[in-house]
């Protein structure tokens, strides 16, 4: 058929219009997917925060910090996403994103004090949107996407 012999170049591999087609839609996913867990991972924090607190040997009011310290710095790095996106590379970023921010979590999960924890949850957003090639959200600064 016609649509097979149609081919593109993608990293240096012949790729057809259902190829290119399905890996849209893998790229799709990938976004969504990684979007949801940072919402998922706000709320999670929302909800347990007087267990979070209590688990921690800190107030509730000392715990509604690891909730702001992932919000401030998420403010401070988002902007930044678009310049990372054009510098780095949209797959290359998102990737690394996904990596950092489940190792941020992860070292959040074994945080044995307060402290340790704001530490690691001001990570997060780096991971996900900052500094190096870290860079997971959908930004209105991403041209052609």
């Amino acid at each position: 058929p016609l649509q097979a012999r149609i081919s593109f170049r993608f990293f240096g591999i012949r790729m057809t219009e259902a190829a290119r087609q399905a890996s849209r839609w893998i790229v799709s996913l990938s976004v969504v997917f990684a979007t949801y867990m940072e919402a998922l991972d706000t709320t999670v924090v929302n909800v347990s925060m007087p267990h979070i607190a209590g688990s921690m040997s800190a107030t509730v009011e000392e715990g509604t910090w690891t909730l702001t310290s992932y919000l401030v710095a998420n403010a401070i790095i988002l902007p930044m996403t678009g310049w990372l996106s054009r510098e780095f590379g949209r797959k290359r970023l998102l990737l690394t994103a996904i990596v950092g921010f489940t190792a941020a979590s992860f070292l959040c999960g074994l945080a044995p004090t307060l402290t340790s924890l704001l530490i690691f949850r001001l990570f997060q957003p780096y991971a996900f949107s900052g500094p190096g090639f870290f860079g997971l959200k959908p930004n209105p600064q991403w041209e052609g996407c």
